[in-house]
C-alpha cells in the first residue's frame, strides 16, 4: 500500500504537472473537497477525478506545457503538505488577459489529506497577486 506523501508526491508528478491528467481517478477519491482562496474569500468545490483532469487541461491551455518542481514535501499522517514551482507560458487568456506569450511562473502550496491511498480533501493556495503582476507586466511589454 502506498503512503500518504508518495500517493501526493506521485499526483503532483503525473496529474498535477500536466503529464497526464487523464490519471487523476489513480490518485483521487470519487469525490474530492477542495478548499481553495478566490478573491481572498474561502470557497470549498466537490471535485471528481474526471472534473480534476479537465481543470489541468485548462491550465494547459492558458500555461502550454509547463514545468512543475515540488519545492517541499513534509507527511504527517493522513497530511501532506507540498509546495510547488509551476513555469509555463501565457499562450491562452488567463484573467482576461489575452495571451502574451510571457513565461509565468507560480508558487503554490497545499495541504492534502489521504484516506486508503487516495486524496479526499485538499487546501490549497496560490500567489495570485503574484500572478497577476506577471501578467500586468507582460501586457504593458506587449
Amino acid at each position: 500500500m502506498t503512503n500518504a506523501k508518495d500517493t501526493v508526491r506521485q499526483f503532483l508528478l503525473q496529474v498535477r504537472s500536466g503529464l497526464h491528467p487523464d490519471r487523476a481517478d489513480r490518485f483521487m477519491a470519487d469525490r474530492v473537497q477542495a478548499h481553495q482562496v478566490v478573491s481572498e474569500a474561502p470557497v470549498v468545490v466537490e471535485r471528481t477525478p474526471q472534473q480534476y483532469a479537465e481543470h489541468v487541461q485548462e491550465m494547459l491551455d492558458a500555461y502550454g506545457a509547463f514545468t512543475l518542481t515540488v519545492d517541499e514535501l513534509i507527511a504527517e499522517g493522513d497530511r501532506v503538505y507540498a509546495r510547488w514551482t509551476q513555469i509555463g507560458r501565457h499562450v491562452g487568456s488567463i484573467d482576461h488577459h489575452p495571451p502574451t506569450h510571457a513565461q509565468l511562473t507560480a508558487m503554490t502550496s497545499a495541504v492534502y489529506r489521504v484516506e486508503d491511498g487516495l486524496i479526499v480533501e485538499y487546501w490549497i493556495q496560490i500567489d495570485r497577486q503574484g500572478i497577476t503582476a506577471q501578467l500586468e507586466q507582460a501586457a504593458a511589454q506587449h
